[in-house]
């Protein structure tokens, strides 16, 4: 290592994003590069095709798109296939693409064929970027440019090499979110086929428009035929159509009808008598249609048929809670959670005194699979992976809306309160199914959203003090790395406290504090320390000074002083917000603790990490002995105590007592607990600082495969876990690599937390040092010099980390051979540094010594 580099690593008590605890953590995505071809296995295949409904119906439509699409080489290439919901759509396009899918002989077959789901532009992009992985070696590990790699794939011949392919977008929702992701149309090798219920224009502009309507006569009756002699059903061809009139010829009503039928051996005459009969009371169900809809009669047929399964009376409040929430996937361990079962247990219409009470989660899935044959909802397995339900339900929309609309089923103060009991009762407070926990939250998104008796179902959940899982929702959206949705989130959260609760309310307080958190948590430290002033004094006069909660935002308060470049004023605020817990809640209790915790944190920050140690250690025993060896934050004091001895004592210190605590945590919490995943990242961090680059980058690279695997790629862990990565890699000797993994991760940290977080700032300058290691100092002096402007923008002039890019300026001017220059300014920061850190601190020691060295270099002493 060159002198210069030396020097340059020699900043050890600086924090500015490349380290962390417990306490300090940030991290974001992986992007791979370069991308490059590879070997593929053709054919590729991704998406699930949904299978063909019973009793499929060959229609007259299937064939005019065969003849559009199935010869490569028409002028034809994009098909929109638009319609209302339950006229088959779906099936439509389904029965296409297993039918090119079906076709082997390579002469003829659809090399690249992609199903995607097009509700949301999220759901294209990951279909997207499954297909770029098995078309590329490496891709991005961000899906939307992964996506468009996908896209660059199927425009460019010279990629695809006229291979034939097909994209189908199913349920295309929003026209705009998804107007950069249409596969090109000029292909002549390539086919994208949509279903939609829009007819938007623009529609026509993108592909041919197919509009697709009801049945034929001649399908509908063909269509009843096979479905009701199968049944044995008897039945004329006058009855046949006299039941698919009244039905609309709407083939998601008639697929509703024929199971009932089936379960009661009703012929068409008994049916439509049935049908008739209920029809009156449900006209209005869907006032959006010119017609009264056949569909809520049948709809209410069948549910009444499942409701009479056993526990006989449980399907029809089964259904009204369900149809609260979101149709596209509701976890199966909402709808058998105990909040359920109570409320289940409830309405089950005992047959006698001997009929057992209760309902239990058996029997929950014994009524959805009846629901599932009726063709009320789906169950979909969604995998078998520890921890995670097998199965989700999902329901057709215009069956939730039957649902809500109808007078035994339409929303109340207890089926809102009932999903939302559900809901907060199957969220794990640790998520490590991911795809869960966005379940919950689009789930709890849909609830709130829904409208029954004129008003928001969410103003039942208001009620008394708000109910938890609205602040669950936004706290689990917070710490999945979505902080600019949690932002949006919680301003709404406010407003409807504000609203329901009136302005003095905790549970309004509470939610401009968690607002005010999340801004934090996006880089506006001034917004964020102007909001929680304001909380303080509003908390004072509405809760007291003594409150938990006006301690809480004290301790917050000064979380972001330290965070705005004053460790000494967090460490002084934090001493006195202790005397006062002391004082009102005692030694022991949690909150205590936590301000010691944090004290300990910010005295080392401010300069004295040997001093934080001993209050680690001080606080470890009080730990030990109030909550015992194993709970989670003993453990978690043991973790920063490591961290600090590592930093007072050397690194050796800290990979032993590291490895100690994992070994620990393995045990108590398993080992894909984000605590667990933490304490490995401090054991490599610490190898590399101990002299050990190598295994540090290895250690860290094994690491980032299971918090992807386990907390997403957007998730703070995991893109410190990136930033680190490229340390240790160019400490390893490739400073190209490093600056490569860098350049990756500084766009994703602009794409997510935008370009004057703190984050982002702090990967511009580590990028920028790589740079310079890399054989380039002055493309790191001219990135310096941007990165100074922006930080005494956003940071200010005397921020630490302003005073660090000054100082790392200051070195790579030395580096070019201009001395003077470089004397010049790292003595202007000397003097900076001991008026705003002070005489004793080490980095002001750190620059000191430098300038020393330089005179003396200069001199030839």
């Amino acid at each position: 290592m060159s002198k210069a580099r030396e020097e340059r690593h020699s900043v050890v008590n600086t924090v500015d994003g490349d380290t962390s605890s417990s306490t300090v953590i940030q991290g974001r995505n992986v992007h791979v590069t370069p991308q490059v071809a590879h070997q593929v296995n053709w054919p590729i295949r991704f998406g699930s095709i949904p299978e063909a409904a019973a009793h499929y119906q060959h229609r007259t439509i299937a064939d005019r798109l065969d003849n559009d699409l199935h010869s490569f080489g028409t002028v034809i290439l994009r098909q929109v296939i638009s319609g209302i919901g339950g006229v088959g759509k779906t099936q439509l396009a389904a029965h296409y693409a297993r039918t090119l899918r079906n076709i082997t002989d390579p002469e003829r077959r659809v090399d690249v064929l992609v199903w995607a789901n097009a509700s949301t532009r999220a759901s294209i992009t990951s279909a997207y970027a499954h297909a770029s992985r098995q078309l590329y070696s490496t891709v991005p590990e961000d899906p939307e440019d992964a996506a468009h790699l996908f896209l660059a794939w199927l425009g460019d011949p010279n990629k695809h090499q006229n291979r034939r392919w097909l994209v189908v977008w199913d349920d295309l929702t929003d026209l705009p979110q998804v107007e950069d992701l249409w596969p090109p149309h000029d292909q002549p090798h390539g086919r994208v086929l949509v279903t939609t219920r829009r007819r938007d224009h623009s529609l026509t502009t993108q592909g041919h428009l197919i509009e697709v309507d009801i049945y034929t006569s001649n399908e509908a009756r063909a269509f009843l035929t096979q479905a009701l002699d199968t049944a044995g059903i008897p039945h004329s061809t006058a009855e046949l159509d006299t039941l698919a009139n009244a039905l609309g010829r709407l083939p998601l009503a008639l697929g509703q009808a024929v199971p009932y039928m089936a379960d009661l051996v009703l012929d068409c005459p008994g049916y439509l008598e049935v049908f008739h009969d209920r029809m009156t009371t449900l006209e209005e169900v869907f006032p959006d249609w010119n017609t009264s809809s056949p569909l809520a009669a049948t709809w209410d047929l069948s549910l009444g048929q499942a409701d009479n399964l056993h526990p006989r009376g449980v399907a029809r409040p089964l259904m009204s809670v369900i149809a609260l929430l979101d149709g596209t996937g509701v976890p199966e361990q909402v709808l058998t959670s105990p909040p359920m079962l109570d409320y289940l247990a409830a309405r089950h219409k005992a047959k006698g005194p001997r009929d057992r009470p209760g309902v239990s989660a058996h029997q929950v899935r014994t009524i959805l699979a009846g629901l599932d044959r009726l063709n009320l909802l789906t169950r979909t397995v969604s995998g078998n992976s520890p921890g995670r339900s097998p199965h989700t339900v999902r329901v057709h929309q215009l069956v939730q809306r039957a649902t809500r609309e109808h007078h035994m089923t339409r929303p109340t103060r207890e089926t809102a309160q009932t999903a939302a009991d559900a809901l907060f009762h199957a969220w794990p407070e640790v998520e490590r199914d991911t795809v869960l926990a966005d379940r919950l939250r689009s789930n709890t998104q849909a609830l709130h959203g829904r409208t029954g008796h004129g008003q928001y179902v969410e103003k039942w959940l208001w009620e008394s003090e708000g109910h938890p899982v609205l602040f669950w929702a936004g706290r689990s959206l917070g710490e999945a790395g979505r902080v600019h949705e949690a932002v949006t989130y919680w301003e709404h959260m406010t407003r409807a406290a504000h609203k329901n609760l009136g302005p003095d309310h905790p549970s309004t307080l509470a939610s401009r504090y968690s607002l005010a958190h999340w801004r934090g948590e996006t880089g506006n430290l001034t917004k964020v320390m102007q909001a929680l002033e304001e909380l303080l004094t509003d908390q004072q006069r509405a809760l007291g000074s003594d409150h938990p909660h006006t301690m809480t935002t004290r301790h917050k308060l000064a979380h972001w002083d330290g965070e705005a470049g004053s460790p000494a004023t967090a460490a002084q605020a934090l001493e006195d917000l202790l005397a006062d817990r002391l004082r009102v809640l005692g030694p022991d209790h949690p909150d205590t603790l936590a301000t010691r915790h944090n004290l300990a944190w910010w005295r080392g920050q401010a300069g004295d990490p040997i001093a934080a140690a001993q209050t680690y250690e001080d606080l470890l025993t009080a730990m030990l002995r109030v909550l015992g060896p194993d709970h989670p934050d003993t453990l978690t004091t043991r973790h920063d105590l490591a961290w600090w001895q590592g930093r007072a004592r050397g690194p050796v210190v800290a990979v032993t007592t590291l490895q100690d605590l994992l070994r620990d945590r393995v045990r108590v919490l398993g080992p894909d607990h984000p605590d667990t995943l933490s304490t490995r990242h401090e054991v490599a961090w610490w190898r590399g600082r101990s002299g050990d680059p190598i295994s540090a980058a290895a250690a860290l690279q094994d690491l980032l495969t299971d918090q992807l695997r386990i907390l997403g790629p957007d998730h703070p862990h995991t893109l410190i876990t990136r930033a680190n990565l490229s340390r240790w890699q160019g400490e390893a000797g490739d400073p190209i690599g490093a600056a490569v993994t860098l350049e990756n991760l500084l766009a994703d940290r602009v794409r997510i937390l935008g370009p004057d977080h703190p984050d982002t700032l702090s990967t511009r300058g580590k990028l920028a040092d790589w740079w310079g290691e890399a054989g380039d100092p002055t493309a790191a002096i001219t990135a310096y010099e941007d990165l100074l402007i922006d930080r005494l923008r956003v940071l200010g002039p005397d921020h630490p980390h302003t005073l660090l890019t000054r100082h790392k300026l200051a070195l790579w001017t030395h580096e070019v051979g201009n001395t003077a220059e470089a004397l010049k300014l790292l003595a202007a920061l000397v003097q900076d540094r001991r008026r705003v850190l002070g005489s004793d601190h080490p980095d002001t020691h750190t620059s000191e010594q430098l300038l020393q060295r330089w005179y003396s270099d200069l001199s030839g002493e």
